[in-house]
């Protein structure tokens, strides 16, 4: 059915919304637009009435009703307070995240729809699960973890590669009721005996290797390696171990588990546990500002329904839409909008094992070529880093099956967001800017496609149920009004934010929620423009966001002066053309030690293995002396700007020794 689009500027008039811009998915096609561009045409003239009932406890109560299936239905929307930091949701309603992920869809008649598209390493390999073999896989790996004692409440700790099988796993725990704890692939072995160690976690999943670039990683050796150390190894009772490659590797008797032939013995079937509602679903640890990551925990059925629904609206999904989130499953990206928000909504969605630069700069597009995917989700970083190639590599592949394109990890710069719609997107594309973090476990800010207008680099306001506000960093008033900044805020609770970090819940108040009272702090600035846009403006703790991930300062601080030859390190952030922000390490070596090319790579390879490759310094900088005030602060935004190629510190007549900063300039500059 198709409508001129002369009635749609009538109805406009008549409705008295003149000032209404029509969004660009409903002009795309003109003269005519079907009746799906006109509902979100009317959706935009109706932003902020159903963003102002969207704020109320009603609609989430509404929502979970109507797209979740309960075992016990819940009487109780929402309970406690930022104040109280004991925020809860549908609390005594029970269901299960893996029966709403898969079972229902099966029992409604979608089991041949396809659930899961594995992009293998090698560019179109590709191996394609429908729902009900989905259930079965997920089933027989729940069944399997049942059959070695993993319990409802265990911690299970999964280490692997952007394999089917790492979201299958973290769909098994959720079945039975474990809490999976995803490390990231490329941490090191100190930061997996770390997360064993704090979170208790007596179960391991891994793979003998993972391939990744055509690169063979030593998966299996580093968790050996980290469950070798004491604070680890007297948790871990058993690793089960998915065979990747027929790469040999050590099996420890007793303790190791060939997952493969294990589950070969498996029914297909398991019944789903039945959860309470604020039962923990998984913990996710994240950089803090101190040295010691937080365990950020989620719980069911309010991260379950804020997946659904912010992976509904921001990406605009439809029935038939073939979704591609090319992050890793170690991030909450990975948690929310690979695994549990496509699957929650029925969709199809896309598991990417390479890199974007493998066989070649053209990986991306080409798998979009073939699978015909209709929304992208990436980092700036990796657009920055495809931008190089220019625009002839894109061209040459057929992108038009893109409707959206999604943007996550940090704001996206206007060239980029320029390059991102315009070339891959062909102008046609809707380019979304996601705003989050694992603590929100979803999208709080972002522009909806066919409601808001984009911006390049801005994430819009606040989504459906979030009330975003910007505060005076002194005083904690708010600031009204547009063409204002400060710090970012969000002023109600919704479904989808943490509870709590694992074991320490006095941090999570302090971090979180005792900053600006009445509020959840999100630790970075803002500005709310003219129009009413919000811009991020970059982390207010020291926290570094280096493409895509955040790294603590601390963290990176502690592995350098744990190396004997380094008296001090103070590590900033800098502006990185590819990466966003860059790791800048100040460096001040013990007396009579010198700082050489070999020196350098020895401190930067400290960081790598004591937290990971992505952590790697950019820049290692013999410092002397610091820029410390009288009273023993480091005044980093000298070294940030030293860093970054500046040449004005402002004032510097508070430090200790203003002389040490031409020294420092000189040496980051050899």
């Amino acid at each position: 059915m198709h409508f001129p689009q002369a009635l749609l500027h009538l109805f406009l008039t008549l409705t008295g919304s003149r000032a209404f811009t029509v969004p660009a998915r409903v002009t795309q096609n003109a003269p005519a637009c079907n009746a799906a561009a006109i509902r979100s045409a009317l959706k935009a003239i109706t932003w902020d009435s159903d963003h102002a009932e969207s704020l109320k406890p009603e609609y989430w109560a509404d929502l979970a009703q109507t797209n979740l299936d309960w075992f016990k239905d819940f009487s109780v929307t929402t309970s406690g307070s930022f104040e109280t930091g004991d925020v809860k949701w549908f609390e005594d309603g029970q269901l299960n995240a893996c029966y709403n992920a898969l079972d229902r869809h099966v029992l409604n008649g979608k089991g041949d729809k396809v659930a899961i598209i594995y992009e293998a390493d090698e560019a179109g390999d590709v191996t394609k699960y429908t729902y009900s073999q989905t259930l079965a896989r997920v089933s027989q790996i729940a069944n399997m973890m049942k059959s070695e004692g993993v319990k409802k409440g265990d911690v299970v700790t999964v280490y692997m590669p952007m394999t089917p099988d790492v979201i299958l796993t973290m769909l098994a725990c959720a079945r039975i009721g474990a809490v999976h704890s995803v490390v990231f692939a490329g941490f090191s072995e100190d930061a997996i005996a770390d997360r064993i160690a704090a979170a208790e976690s007596k179960f391991v999943f891994t793979t003998n290797v993972g391939l990744r670039g055509g690169r063979s990683i030593p998966l299996k050796k580093t968790v050996d390696n980290a469950i070798e150390k004491d604070r680890a190894k007297k948790f871990v009772e058993k690793v089960f171990l998915f065979k990747r490659t027929e790469e040999e590797v050590n099996f420890v008797e007793g303790r190791d588990i060939w997952a493969d032939d294990l589950l070969a013995k498996q029914s297909t079937t398991c019944e789903a546990e039945v959860m309470n509602a604020e039962d923990p679903l998984f913990i996710l640890y994240t950089s803090g500002s101190t040295g010691s990551p937080k365990g950020i925990l989620h719980t069911t059925g309010g991260f379950s329904l804020y997946a659904m629904h912010t992976t509904k609206t921001s990406f605009d999904l439809q029935e038939d839409d073939i979704y591609a989130c090319v992050a890793d499953a170690g991030w909450i990206t990975g948690h929310t909008y690979i695994c549990y928000g496509p699957l929650l909504n029925g969709a199809t969605t896309t598991v990417f094992e390479s890199t974007p630069l493998y066989p070649d700069e053209g990986r991306y597009w080409d798998m979009v070529e073939r699978l015909k995917i209709n929304v992208f989700y990436t980092a700036p970083t990796a657009i920055r880093s495809l931008m190089r190639f220019g625009d002839e590599s894109p061209k040459k592949y057929d992108l038009s099956s893109l409707r959206v394109l999604g943007s996550v990890g940090e704001p996206i710069n206007p060239a980029a967001w320029d390059w991102y719609h315009n070339v891959i997107g062909g102008g046609r594309a809707t380019v979304v800017d996601t705003y989050w973090q694992t603590e929100t476990g979803g999208h709080v800010a972002c522009n909806l496609p066919g409601i808001h207008d984009p911006k390049a680099g801005s994430c819009r306001g606040g989504t459906y149920g979030i009330d975003i506000g910007i505060l005076d960093p002194q005083t904690g008033q708010e600031k009204v009004g547009n063409d204002v900044d400060g710090v970012l805020v969000i002023k109600k609770p919704w479904p989808g934010m943490a509870r709590t970090v694992l074991g320490d819940h006095e941090r999570f108040m302090t971090t979180y929620l005792q900053p600006y009272p009445g509020n959840y702090f999100a630790g970075d600035g803002a500005r709310r423009d003219e129009d009413g846009y919000i811009w991020v403006t970059g982390r207010v703790d020291d926290v570094i966001n280096s493409s895509g991930h955040r790294i603590g300062t601390a963290e990176v601080e502690s592995a350098l002066v744990a190396d004997s030859s380094v008296a001090q390190a103070a590590v900033v952030g800098f502006p990185h053309d590819i990466k966003g922000e860059g790791i800048a390490c100040y460096v001040t070596l013990n007396n009579g030690l010198e700082m050489t090319d070999d020196m350098k790579k020895s401190l930067k390879m400290a960081v790598r293995s004591s937290i990971g490759p992505f952590a790697t310094p950019d820049l290692i900088i013999n410092a002397p002396a610091l820029p410390m005030t009288r009273s023993g602060k480091i005044m980093r935004r000298i070294l940030r700007k030293i860093a970054g190629g500046e040449n004005e510190f402002g004032d510097t007549s508070t430090l200790a020794d203003p002389s040490c900063v031409p020294v420092l300039v000189e040496n980051a500059r050899s």
